[in-house]
C-alpha cells in the first residue's frame, strides 16, 4: 500500500514518536513505507510522514551517490533508533523533504554518527555511519523527534520560506505523489 505523505503543518510532524513494542509484527508497515518512499522518489521516509507516530524510518542512500563515490549507500529500515554520538567535521548540504515539497535549504550536520537500532528481524545493532548515509539518517531521525529541516533555519532564511510553508500546508503545491494537507 502506498500511503499519502503528510504535509508541513500537520501536528504529527512536530510530535516525538513513540517506541514500537519489541517483537511487534511491523513487516507490512515496513514494506508499505519502502513502497511509499520509492513511489515518491525519496531517499528516506519516517513513519510520522505517513501519519504513524512510531519510531521507524526507512532509507535508501544509494540514490544519493554516484558510481565513482567511495561511499556505498544502504537501503535499510531502522526501528526504535537512538543516536549515541555525532562527530566529525560539520558540513553543509542542501536538504529537502517529501513533507515540504519545493523547499530546499543548506543544513549543517556532523559527518558521522553512531546509531543503535533494531533491524526488521528485531536484532539489536550498533553501527557507525558517515557521509550521505549519516545525513539521511540524521534527517529521518529528526522526524522521530518532531524536528523538521526548516527548524534549523534562522533569520532571513527562515522568513524567506515562511510563505512557501503556509502555501504547502494549504495544498498549494504540486507533487507526483498523494499528500494530506492540514489546512486544505
Amino acid at each position: 500500500m502506498i500511503y499519502p505523505i503528510v504535509a508541513y503543518g500537520n501536528p504529527i510532524l512536530k510530535k516525538e514518536a513513540e517506541e514500537i513494542n519489541e517483537g511487534e509484527d511491523i513487516q507490512k508497515l515496513i514494506e508499505d513505507m519502502y513502497a511509499t518512499m520509492d513511489h515518491a522518489s525519496g531517499v528516506g521516509l519516517a513513519a510520522p510522514q505517513i501519519n504513524k507516530g512510531v519510531r521507524l524510518f526507512v532509507i535508501d542512500s544509494t540514490l544519493m551517490l554516484d558510481e565513482d563515490d567511495e561511499e556505498k549507500g544502504i537501503r535499510r529500515v531502522f526501528i526504535n533508533p537512538i543516536i549515541l554520538d555525532e562527530y566529525g567535521d560539520n558540513y553543509g548540504f542542501e536538504e529537502g523533504c517529501l513533507s515540504i515539497p519545493d523547499v530546499r535549504a543548506e543544513i549543517i550536520r556532523p559527518e558521522k554518527l553512531t546509531l543503535e537500532y533494531f533491524d526488521e528481524n528485531w536484532n539489536l545493532k550498533e553501527e557507525e555511519f558517515s557521509g550521505m548515509t549519516a545525513r539521511v539518517i540524521q534527517h529521518e531521525y529528526d522526524h522521530l523527534e518532531g524536528i523538521l529541516f526548516v527548524d534549523y533555519l534562522k533569520g532571513l532564511k527562515k522568513r524567506m520560506v515562511k510563505s512557501k510553508l503556509i502555501e504547502i500546508s494549504k495544498g498549494k503545491v504540486s507533487t507526483d505523489y498523494r499528500m494530506i494537507y492540514p489546512l486544505k
